[in-house]
C-alpha cells in the first residue's frame, strides 16, 4: 500500500492502480499501512504546481475529517486521524484518475470532491439476501426483501431465518432445507445458536430442533457456508457435524468456512478458531488455525497447507479478496454473485493470475474495467452473458 500511495501521490498510478486503492479505503478498518499526513505532506512538497484551491479543499476536508474523528473518540478508540487525513487525498482526487493517467494524457483536470465515474448501467445487478426455504412438508417459501415468514419454530424478516431455541425429546427429525439461487446470499441461526452465513449458489439440510443427547448434524449440500458453532459444552457435550457427500466435518466449538461447489472438485474447509477434523471415510485429518484441508472429490484424498484466512472468508464481510488465483476461478465467483453467465473468448485468459480486492457491491460495469486495466483486453455485457476477449 505504501508502494502504490506514492506512486498516486507522483501521479504514476494506472486506473488499476486507483481502483485498488479506493477499494482499500472503502473496506479496510485498519490502516496502518498508508502513510501518515506528515510523510504524505513531504511526498507532496515534490509538486508545488498543486492549484491553491484544490489545495484548500484538501486542507477543509481533512479539518472536517479530524473533527468527526476527535468527536468519535469521545465513544469510542479509532485509528489514528493522521491516517484518516491521509484518506482524505484519495477523496479529493478519486474517481477522475487525476493529473496526467492512460485516459487524460493530454489535458489536465480538476479533480472533484466525492465524484464517482459514470458507467454504463446494465440488466446485471450484485447480489442481495435471497433463499428459497422448502419445509418438512415439501411447501416452499421465498425468502428475500419485503418477504416476511414466521412460524411456531422460525421467523424471518427477509434477510435472515431464525430457530427457536428447543430441544426435541421426539426420536424422529424434522429436516428442513435452505436454497441460496446464484446472486443471493442467507444468514440462519439454528435452534441450538449455530450461526451460518451461506454463499451464493448453496444449498443447505439442518433439522429444526435437535435431539437432546444425540449428535448435532446438518449437510451442505453443496456450495459455501461459514460456520459459528455453539460449543458443546452448552449441550451436554452433544458433538457438530457438518455432512458432505464426500465428508465430514466433526466440531468441538469452532468457526470455520466449507466451500464445496458442484462444479469444482476440491472442497476446501477453512479453519478460523477452535478444532475441527476432516474425514473422508477412510482417514481422518485434524486442523489447527489458519489451516485448510483440500479434499478432492477424485480420488478422495485430503491434503492440508496454511493459508491467508482473511482472504479465504472475505467474502462473508462483503468483499472478494483474490491472491494469485486464476481468471477462470475468479470469474466462477463473480458469476455467481452477479448471476451472469461467463464466455472465454479468448481461452489464454483462463490462466491469467489476478491479486486485487474488490467491494461485492460494486457494479459488475466496475469491475470488469478493474479487469480491462489489469488483465483483459475488452469485453462485452449481452443481457446476463459477459464476453472476454
Amino acid at each position: 500500500m505504501k508502494e502504490l500511495f506514492e506512486k498516486y501521490i507522483k501521479r504514476e498510478c494506472s486506473e488499476h492502480e486507483l481502483r485498488q486503492i479506493i477499494v482499500y479505503f472503502k473496506n479496510s478498518k485498519d490502516l496502518s499501512d498508508v502513510p501518515t499526513i506528515e510523510e504524505v505532506s513531504k511526498l507532496l512538497k515534490d509538486f508545488p504546481d498543486m492549484e491553491e484551491t484544490v489545495a484548500n479543499r484538501m486542507h477543509e476536508n481533512i479539518l472536517k475529517i479530524t473533527k468527526a474523528q476527535e468527536h468519535k473518540s469521545q465513544k469510542k478508540k479509532i485509528y489514528n486521524w493522521s491516517y484518516a487525513a491521509a484518506a482524505v487525498i484519495i477523496g479529493v482526487f478519486a474517481a477522475s484518475y487525476f493529473f496526467n493517467n492512460s485516459f487524460n494524457n493530454s489535458k489536465s483536470i480538476d479533480p472533484v470532491v466525492n465524484s464517482t465515474p459514470v458507467l454504463p448501467s446494465s440488466s446485471i445487478e450484485a447480489g442481495t439476501n435471497k433463499a428459497v426455504l422448502t419445509l418438512e412438508d415439501g411447501s416452499v417459501v421465498t425468502l428475500g426483501k419485503d418477504n416476511k415468514y414466521q412460524a411456531k419454530n422460525a421467523n424471518s424478516n427477509g434477510e435472515q431465518i431464525i430457530y427457536k431455541n428447543r430441544n426435541s425429546n421426539s426420536s424422529e427429525i424434522a429436516y428442513n432445507y435452505l436454497t441460496i439461487p446464484r446472486g443471493g446470499q442467507f444468514y440462519i441461526v439454528l435452534s441450538d445458536g449455530t450461526q451460518i452465513w451461506l454463499n451464493s449458489e448453496s444449498k443447505l439440510k439442518y433439522p429444526v430442533s435437535f435431539i437432546e443427547g444425540f449428535d448435532r448434524k446438518v449437510e451442505l449440500v453443496y456450495g459455501e457456508a461459514y460456520f459459528d458453532v455453539s460449543p458443546s459444552s452448552n449441550h451436554k457435550g452433544s458433538k457438530f457435524k457438518v455432512l458432505n457427500q464426500f465428508q465430514e466435518v466433526e466440531v468441538i466449538g469452532t468457526e470455520f468456512n466449507i466451500k464445496a461447489y458442484k462444479d469444482e472438485t476440491n472442497i476446501l474447509t477453512t479453519l478460523v478458531e477452535g478444532k475441527v477434523s476432516i474425514g473422508n471415510g477412510v482417514s481422518k485429518q485434524n486442523l489447527i488455525l489458519n489451516q485448510q484441508s483440500k479434499l478432492n472429490t477424485e480420488n478422495n484424498r485430503i491434503t492440508v497447507a496454511e493459508i491467508n484466512v482473511k482472504a479465504e472468508i472475505s467474502w462473508k464481510k462483503g468483499i472478494f479478496s483474490f491472491e494469485g488465483e486464476s481468471l477462470k476461478d475468479i470469474m466462477k465467483v463473480i458469476s455467481r454473485w452477479y448471476d451472469v453467465d461467463i464466455v472465454f473468448e479468448n481461452p489464454e485468459l483462463k490462466s491469467v493470475k489476478f491479486n486485487g480486492i474488490l467491494d461485492k457491491k460494486q457494479s459488475i460495469e466496475e469491475i470488469l474495467l478493474i479487469m480491462k486495466s489489469s488483465t483483459i483486453n475488452n469485453y462485452e455485457i449481452k443481457d446476463k452473458k459477459i464476453l472476454l476477449k
